[in-house]
């Protein structure tokens, strides 16, 4: 679902994106939705799709509050990629980012070579960039190894489901 984004003065106009489906169903199936909060491998409370704000030992949710938070925080992260990314992107490309910064959070990827190469000269560089961020605490995990896989896949628009 897109919708026009108004840009002020030279720059060209953006379409504000939203995640689809496809892109959802990524991070669904990467996070996980667990509904008693537990540490994750970077040692943060969570629960739900991978919702760390406010969590600590002992939250429990139902299934259907996770699905709600996990939608509004959605909402979050799609405005972290249409802020911070100058270029138009096509729908899988969107999805792919939206599900990286899911995982890894605003702040890496503002200061990130990633963004960096979100150019209509360097884009094609993007999906080894999306793949080099597979560790958590400094360990190589296979997990992020899969879903930095799946989403480097998503971003060139090829099917990511097997991974």
């Amino acid at each position: 679902m897109v919708a026009k984004k108004h840009i002020s003065g030279d720059r060209m106009k953006k379409t504000y994106m939203k995640i689809s489906e496809e892109g959802k169903s990524l991070i669904k199936k990467f996070e996980g939705c667990e509904l008693k909060a537990y540490k994750c491998p970077a040692g943060k409370w969570t629960i739900g799709f991978g919702h760390v704000k406010n969590v600590k030992e002992g939250d429990e949710w139902s299934q259907s509050h996770a699905e709600h938070m996990l939608d509004v925080e959605l909402e979050e992260y799609e405005g972290y990629i249409n802020d911070m990314v100058d270029m138009q992107l096509n729908q899988n490309q969107f999805d792919a980012l939206v599900a990286w910064i899911y995982n890894l959070g605003p702040s890496n990827f503002r200061t990130s070579t990633l963004r960096k190469k979100l150019t209509p000269e360097t884009i094609s560089e993007v999906p080894y960039e999306i793949k080099r961020w597979n560790k958590a605490n400094g360990k190589t995990l296979d997990g992020l190894i899969r879903r930095r896989e799946a989403e480097s896949l998503l971003f060139q628009k090829k099917a990511w489901e097997h991974i």
